[in-house]
């Protein structure tokens, strides 16, 4: 333990933070072991979304001194790989989590100081927003300060590239290599105020916001809807209820829309989580609103909710996707070669209209940065037109206005949608409903397990190893097809025929059933959990009720559930 205690005492003679520096002497002081590997022994890397962690002291949580260094070798690598990077500059963005201004303020003195002109939002502002400027603003670079749906003790780093997605390899191998070459934050020099730092021009926002606009099919004949609307704290009000106007009347839920870091009204800031929508329900009830659209804090994931009997229902992120990517599949402009493009971890179902309508469709690993990448790629390759893009954790992309997930607009097209159902006089729950009567219905659904520290994450590396060692053969009365090891790269069928996947490598492992049905299951990339994913293929028949054949599809899915936890179980003990 002399080398934990002599690592801590280097980091804590270079800590620019008062706050975190006393946090850390005090765990010296009490030789606090537990507490300092948890600091020590690992630290924050550049995984799915950038760096995200818990804010304390150490190189395993989120402070200034890791910002500063991470920002440090952003510009190293910048400046080695784009010569005109300085001139061009870095987009910085920050949501209201707490330190979120200081940690932008940070980055951006250490982008000016490197030379290069650091565009800082005034204000707080939503991802999509700092992505969108990165593209607009011609930047070499752009960095957005958010933790996004995370705990209010959490808080991040994303970074995007030139094109305005994410960084993948070799941009983040790169970055990191430059990072680990920082000797100490006292080295790296900060410039917090002179010429090279700029705040971002309003006509960023306007030019946003009218292409918004422009996104939805649904431009002409429209039924005015009355909507319910939350930010959940975060930071998408503004932006949100201005463009949701065209569509009706908004009623945004006032106690949670302003910024506030500790999400008071919420136990978890994720509008997927039990009760993060209670205020919006109650809101609509007594409104009479007709559609309830929720972004996360930083306003990139959608949640969407329809009334339903007496009460409300929020569609799954996979109804959502479907129903977006059927709407701008078969209404607008359906010219040329189009692609859709999707998470290996979303339904089936929108691989199975896509091909139906004769849509290219690609499939990526978890993580929207991959889905702009691959999009970009093939956009390139064949001259495609990217329409839509999802995964089924709320995020989606409409065309190549911002190369990320984008709540906002992703909330527009689905008003818009709505607004158009009605003058039809139909509804999102019946457009879901003929859906998959022409071409299937998917139960999807998830089971995760939580597994925290050392013994959680060597319980989670057991079970992979395990369903590895001893691949599974059946589930639910239906035989496998084929299993896929994305670590490996490799599918290999009931036969033993294997073939290449064409993905980067992942810690992920599908096996394919009889029928169309599948079940995955990979490690999380933000939190300390296992995550497993089913999908069942269920025909609803002629004139059969359309409950019943549903119904009936949960009930294959939950025994599949059931079914594969006991091997889990039995496997690796999650």
């Amino acid at each position: 333990m002399t080398d934990l205690f002599t690592r801590a005492e280097r980091w804590l003679a270079d800590d620019p933070d008062p706050v975190t520096h006393d946090e850390l002497r005090a765990l010296l002081d009490r030789r606090d072991e537990a507490a300092l590997a948890d600091r020590f022994d690992a630290r924050l890397e550049l995984g799915i979304a950038g760096l995200r962690g818990v804010l304390g002291a150490g190189p395993n949580r989120m402070n200034r001194a890791v910002v500063i260094r991470t920002t440090a070798g952003l510009c190293a690598y910048l400046l080695a790989k784009l010569p005109d990077a300085a001139e061009r500059g870095v987009v910085v963005g920050y949501d209201g989590r707490h330190m979120s201004r200081r940690f932008a303020l940070d980055t951006a003195a250490v982008i000016a100081a490197a030379g290069i002109t650091a565009h800082v939002f005034e204000e707080v502002a939503p991802t999509p927003l700092t992505a969108y400027a990165v593209k607009h603003l011609r930047a070499a670079a752009g960095v957005m300060v958010t933790a996004s749906h995370n705990p209010p003790e959490y808080n991040g780093y994303k970074a995007y590239w030139e094109d305005g997605a994410q960084i993948i390899p070799p941009q983040d191998e790169g970055i990191a290599a430059a990072i680990d070459a920082v000797p100490s934050v006292a080295s790296v020099a900060r410039e917090e105020h002179g010429a090279r730092v700029k705040p971002v021009p309003a006509e960023v926002t306007e030019a946003y916001v009218t292409a918004v606009r422009a996104l939805s099919p649904e431009q002409g004949r429209h039924t005015p809807l009355t909507m319910v609307y939350t930010a959940l704290h975060g930071v998408g009000n503004a932006l949100a209820t201005l463009v949701l106007a065209r569509w009706g009347v908004v009623h945004s839920v006032p106690e949670q829309s302003e910024p506030d870091g500790k999400f008071p009204t919420v136990a978890f800031p994720n509008p997927e989580e039990k009760g993060a929508l209670d205020l919006s329900y109650a809101l609509a009830k007594r409104v009479g609103a007709d559609i309830i659209l929720a972004n996360d804090p930083d306003a990139d994931r959608l949640a969407v909710a329809v009334p339903r009997g007496d009460g409300w229902a929020q569609l799954s992120g996979n109804d959502v996707g479907v129903l977006l990517g059927h709407h701008l599949l078969t209404e607008g402009d359906l010219s040329g070669d189009r692609l859709v493009a999707m998470s290996i971890v979303s339904s089936p179902l929108l691989g199975v209209i896509a091909k139906r309508l004769g849509v290219r469709c690609e499939e990526t690993l978890t993580g929207f940065k991959w889905i702009a990448n691959r999009a970009m790629e093939v956009e390139a390759a064949t001259g495609a037109r990217f329409v839509f893009g999802y995964e089924e954790a709320l995020g989606y992309s409409v065309g190549s206005l911002v190369r990320d997930k984008d709540g906002v607009s992703a909330a527009y097209v689905a008003a818009g949608l709505a607004s158009a159902l009605k003058t039809k006089g139909e509804t999102l729950s019946s457009r879901l409903e003929a859906i998959h009567r022409e071409y299937g219905f998917f139960a999807s659904g998830q089971r995760s397990v939580t597994a925290r520290g050392a013994d959680g994450m060597a319980a989670i590396a057991a079970t992979m190893k395990a369903f590895r060692e001893r691949p599974l053969t059946a589930l639910g009365g239906l035989g496998v097809v084929a299993t896929r090891d994305y670590q490996t790269g490799v599918r290999t069928d009931a036969g033993g025929a294997a073939a290449p996947i064409g993905l980067p490598p992942s810690n992920v492992i599908a096996y394919e059933l009889e029928g169309g049905s599948r079940v995955m299951l990979r490690p999380s990339g933000t939190e300390p959990k296992i995550k497993f994913y089913f999908d069942v293929r269920e025909e609803i028949a002629a004139g059969e009720a359309y409950a019943e054949g549903a119904a009936r599809a949960q009930r294959k899915m939950q025994a599949a559930i059931e079914e594969f936890t006991r091997e889990s179980q039995a496997r690796g003990g999650l």
